[in-house]
C-alpha cells in the first residue's frame, strides 16, 4: 500500500466512514437494472443451525421417542411439521403463501466440520477447497447484473469473484462536518475509480435508516439495513447476511429460543424496509449442516448431515414443505444418528440463480455451480 492510500485509509477510519466504503471499487458503478428487477438476500447462519429444533417433524412415528418429550410444543404446520415456538413471523408467512420450508437437505459435505462445510456451502463445489471463488459471485460477473452487498466486515467467500460486491458494516463513530467530507472528495477527484467509490459511498449515507444498524441491536439492525440497500432505486439487487452461535452442543433449549427470536425479528425487519420491493424479493436462510437427531448428555446436539433451508418472498410458492422425507426411525438415520440428507442445497441455489439472474442450464453447470445438474423444485408461483 503506498504513502497516499495509507493517508487515506486513516483519513477515512477518522472520520468513522472507513466502513462504509465499499472494499470493491467497482461496486461504486450505478446499477443498470430496472426497478422492478429481482431481489436475492441470502442469509447464512454460521454454526449449524438444528433443523429438527427449526422444522420439527411430530408426524413421524419415531418423532416422540426421538425428541418429542425434550422440546418445546411446535406451532402448526400441516399436521406433520411443525415450527419452532419462536418464529412466530414466519407462522404467519407460511399462512400467507409467502414461506416455503426445504428439509432433509445438505450440501455434499459429509465430514462434520464447521470450517470446510462453510467453504463448500460457499464455494459452491463438491469438496472443501476445490474453488477459490463464491457460487454468488460467479453468477453475478456471469450475468453482469447489478451490484451485491454484504453486511459483514470482509467479502465472504461467497461473493469472490464478482467485481461488483462489496462490504458495509456500521460506522461506530459520529459524523464529520460537511466542509470535512468535501475536503475528503477532493482528494479523490483525481482518481476515476475513488472518486466513484467516494460518490458510492456518500450515496449510501443516504440510504441509511437511521441510527439503528449502529445500536447494537444485532441481526434485526442489519437486517433493516439490507432491506434498505435494496429499495433504494439505484441500490444493490443482492444482499448476503451471516449470523453466529448456532453451534448448540449444549443447552439447546434456551439459545435456539433466542436465536430463533433474533433470525425471526430480524426477517420481518428485513420485509418492512424492502416495503414495495418484497413482491420481487427471494430470501434463502441456509447453515452448513444439521446436527445429530438425537440430543447429548449436555441438552444439546452434535454436528450432524442434513438439516433445513428456508425461501420467503413475494413470489415464492409458500405455505409447504418440501421435501423426500427420510424418516427419523434408527434404521432410518444415516450412520444411525443424522438426518439423510435427500436434496441437495445445490439444487436450490441453481434454481434460484436461474430466476435472479436469468442464467441458463449450460451456464451453471459450466462454471457459476459446476457439475450441478437441474433439478425441478416448483419454488415460485406460476
Amino acid at each position: 500500500m503506498t504513502r497516499i492510500d495509507t493517508q487515506r485509509r486513516l483519513l477515512l477510519q477518522g472520520l468513522g466512514l472507513a466502513t462504509l466504503l465499499p472494499t470493491r471499487l467497482a461496486l461504486a458503478a450505478s446499477n443498470s437494472t430496472s426497478p422492478e428487477a429481482p431481489r436475492l438476500v441470502v442469509v447464512m447462519l454460521r454454526g449449524a443451525l438444528d433443523g429438527l429444533a427449526a422444522v420439527p417433524a411430530p408426524g413421524d412415528p419415531a418423532w416422540a421417542a426421538l425428541r418429542g418429550a425434550d422440546g418445546p410444543a411446535p406451532l402448526p404446520l400441516d399436521g406433520f411439521f411443525g415450527l419452532h415456538p419462536a418464529l412466530t413471523g414466519l407462522q404467519r408467512w407460511w399462512g400467507e403463501g409467502q414461506l416455503l420450508l426445504l428439509h432433509a437437505a445438505a450440501s455434499p459435505y459429509r465430514e462434520r466440520s464447521h470450517f470446510d462445510a462453510q467453504q463448500l456451502l460457499e464455494s459452491g463445489g463438491e469438496r472443501p477447497f476445490e474453488l477459490g471463488t463464491g457460487w454468488l459471485g460467479r453468477a453475478l460477473q456471469a450475468s453482469g447484473q447489478g451490484s451485491a452487498v454484504a453486511l459483514s466486515s470482509s467479502l465472504p467467500l461467497a461473493l469472490r469473484g464478482a467485481q461488483r460486491a462489496g462490504t458495509w458494516t456500521p460506522a461506530r463513530r459520529g459524523g464529520a462536518d460537511e466542509d470535512l467530507l468535501a475536503r475528503v472528495g477532493q482528494l479523490y477527484q483525481d482518481d476515476a475509480a475513488l472518486s466513484a467509490a467516494w460518490q458510492r459511498a456518500m450515496a449510501q449515507q443516504g440510504m441509511l435508516g437511521g441510527e439503528s444498524a449502529g445500536t447494537g441491536n444485532g441481526f434485526a439492525a442489519l437486517a433493516r439495513q439490507a432491506g434498505t440497500f435494496l429499495a433504494a432505486e439505484q441500490g444493490p439487487r443482492v444482499a448476503w447476511l451471516e449470523a453466529n452461535g448456532w453451534d448448540t452442543h449444549t443447552n439447546q433449549a434456551g439459545r435456539l429460543q433466542r436465536l430463533l427470536a433474533g433470525l425471526d425479528e430480524g426477517l420481518l425487519a428485513l420485509r418492512e424496509a424492502l416495503g414495495a420491493q418484497w413482491p420481487h424479493s427471494t430470501v434463502l436462510v441456509m447453515t452448513e449442516f444439521g446436527r445429530s437427531a438425537v440430543l447429548n448428555g449436555s441438552g444439546g446436539t452434535d454436528h450432524g448431515t442434513a438439516g433445513m433451508a428456508l425461501l420467503a418472498g413475494g413470489a415464492v410458492a409458500g405455505g409447504k414443505v418440501l421435501t423426500d422425507w427420510p424418516g427419523l426411525a434408527r434404521t432410518q438415520l444415516l450412520d444411525g444418528r443424522d438426518l439423510r440428507p435427500t436434496l441437495d442445497l445445490r439444487q436450490l441455489i441453481a434454481a434460484l440463480l436461474q430466476r435472479q439472474f436469468g442464467l441458463s442450464q449450460a451456464q451453471l453447470a459450466g462454471g457459476v455451480l459446476p457439475g450441478v445438474s437441474a433439478r425441478e423444485l416448483a419454488l415460485w408461483r406460476a
